[in-house]
């Protein structure tokens, strides 16, 4: 939603892209050898799949791993920020797409939130589909979040996308407009 979101002028912050750039860091690689095992650094890259693998069946383990990209995450994020409210002129919509907004009270720091819904075999097939990760890798992901509904609960607006794409733009194009009228 948030690429629909950048098509109607939202400028994007992706907090997935930049903890895939925290773990390229060779700090945190250093950190995560360390602290979670040198077997998950390989010619000094992350080794994705095997993470993964520790993170999502240790919840210890996701934690460390938490504590040593969040930090990094969050301060990239703070640069990208100022970047954008120094543009002339600045985007009237910035959208943050963040899975674990709540996890890490990033909610109290924006304007509105947005919560994307879809049935829990919908968004499997999808992330699968586009990933290449098995559907019990996508359970566990899902499993490590706070549950969708609660979310959902939680959130200003909320985005229906179990059906088509044509319906999830019209949605978009609503909630667009919605933004809008809330910015300065």
């Amino acid at each position: 939603m948030a690429r629909l979101l950048a098509q109607h002028g939202a400028a994007v912050i992706d907090a997935d892209a930049l903890a895939r750039q925290a773990t390229e860091d060779p700090a945190v690689l250093a950190r995560v050898a360390a602290e979670l095992g040198e077997d998950l650094v390989k010619d000094g890259r992350l080794d994705r799949a095997a993470t993964a693998a520790r993170v999502f069946g240790d919840e210890r383990a996701r934690a460390v791993l938490n504590a040593l990209v969040h930090p990094w995450v969050a301060a990239r994020r703070a640069e990208l920020e100022a970047e954008l409210a120094a543009r002339e002129p600045p985007p009237r919509v910035v959208v943050h797409d963040v899975p674990l907004l709540y996890e890490v009270g990033l909610d109290r720091d924006v304007d509105a939130v947005v919560v994307v819904t879809a049935p829990l075999a919908t968004r499997v097939a999808r992330l699968a589909a586009r990933s290449a990760m098995g559907e019990d890798e996508v359970l566990a992901r899902d499993a490590a979040q706070l549950p969708l509904a609660e979310k959902a609960a939680r959130a200003d607006y909320v985005v229906d996308n179990a059906g088509s794409e044509c319906e999830l733009k019209e949605r978009v194009a609503r909630l667009w407009e919605e933004l809008l009228a809330r910015s300065p």
